[in-house]
């Protein structure tokens, strides 16, 4: 990786990058494959009409063994590839939410809920299962079988009382058994955790993924079902979210980012009802909710992280924290409990700088807006909404 100084020119536009050595802070992370717009040497935007092998503003990505899966947000779909692509701009095997390959649109502009799509965002692949939140819907799309086929419709609806229903909180009060953009899904501990951001809170049910209607065994966040003000209506807190927006974690750990309050939040062990939280990332205290969005920037603060990610468990755990509006993801060896600032970064130069692109042309490695990823051993998905693409990430 290398250091870039930018000089600016009368317009405030980059008028030339100088390029000089620098220490390789990326810990040998390398991209390795990018699926979506080929967008080196300069942004790729989207098409008028979509393809399977391109994307616009891509906002989740699951990678795993046997399957990648990323919300194509922009496109209100969700595109399949059943094993890791091996060559750039892939295209997808399978499209849901769409009738094809080529059409893009949300249902309200002509397709029904049943089998459309309103801004997906978060996707994960349990037990062999696909499960979608479609998030502008206020709902969870379950799959009981990864489809091979395109268009094929959910098996079960997760929020809305039946597939056609799309309102808000079931169009009343919100409740343990309601959605208000469910943007973040993960199963940690052995519950099933939504981030259901709109209304400030994340539920987990017990058992792993609920049946049809079932409210959530835990509300945190909250101190009823029927609350969503954000941070309990009060000043940010240990028991709070603004935005919560995406959950990781393992039998010991939960984690969520709460990217309006610029921080992750930790709970050891997960717990089984409303709790303020033992662990704050990105913020020296719990009652700070500060933006860094200038310099000096450092490895220990963000700028709406709506990303978090672990791999692993005690000595062997690997935390990646995508730090969106500062254009990076961070990386730790091991959890950060004592507050300290990343071990790595990844599509900057250094921990002080956070430019777009790095304020010069698209390249394999640069980030624009990193939206969801993904960790899984040596590998990281990246979600890189702002370039229209993912980017898989490969450890040396």
């Amino acid at each position: 990786m290398s250091r870039y100084t930018v000089r600016l020119n009368v317009s405030g536009r980059p008028a030339r990058v100088d390029v000089a050595p620098e220490a390789d802070l990326s810990d040998g992370w390398v991209p390795e494959r990018w699926l979506g717009a080929p967008a080196p040497g300069g942004l790729a935007l989207p098409p008028a009409s979509p393809t399977m092998a391109w994307m616009y503003s891509p906002r989740g990505v699951y990678l795993g063994e046997n399957h990648v899966v990323v919300a194509d947000s922009g496109n209100h779909r969700v595109l399949v590839w059943h094993g890791v692509p091996t060559a750039d701009e892939q295209p997808a095997d399978v499209v849901l939410g769409q009738p094809d390959g080529v059409t893009e649109g949300r249902a309200a502009n002509g397709r029904g809920p049943e089998r459309g799509m309103n801004l997906p965002t978060g996707v994960l692949v349990h037990e062999g299962r696909l499960i979608v939140a479609d998030a502008w819907h206020h709902r969870i799309l379950v799959w009981d079988e990864v489809p091979v086929l395109s268009d094929t419709p959910p098996d079960h609806v997760i929020g809305q009382p039946d597939a056609s229903s799309v309102t808000e909180n079931q169009g009343g009060a919100c409740s343990a058994a309601t959605f208000y953009w469910p943007f973040g899904i993960a199963v940690v501990g052995g519950r099933f955790w939504v981030a259901d951001t709109g209304n400030r809170r994340v539920l987990g049910w017990d058992g792993g993924v609920p049946t049809d209607g079932r409210p959530a065994d835990v509300v945190l966040g909250q101190p009823d079902p029927a609350s969503r003000e954000e941070n309990r209506g009060q000043p940010a807190g240990p028991a709070g979210f603004r935005w919560p927006h995406a959950i990781a974690g393992h039998d010991d750990l939960l984690l969520v980012a709460d990217a309006g309050d610029h921080r992750v939040l930790g709970w050891s062990p997960p717990p089984d009802a409303d709790a303020p939280a033992d662990l704050v990332i990105g913020q020296p205290d719990f009652t700070s909710a500060s933006e860094w969005p200038y310099g000096p920037h450092t490895g220990d603060r963000f700028r709406f992280p709506y990303a978090v990610a672990l791999d692993g468990s005690g000595d062997s755990e690997r935390l990646a924290i995508a730090d969106t509006a500062n254009n990076r993801i961070l990386m730790w060896d091991g959890l950060p409990a004592d507050g300290r600032p990343a071990d790595h970064v990844l599509a900057q130069p250094d921990f002080g700088s956070n430019g777009e692109n790095r304020w010069t042309s698209v390249q394999r490695d640069t980030l624009c807006w990193p939206y969801g990823i993904s960790l899984r051993g040596n590998r990281l998905a990246v979600a890189d909404s702002g370039n229209n693409r993912v980017v898989i990430w490969r450890r040396s």
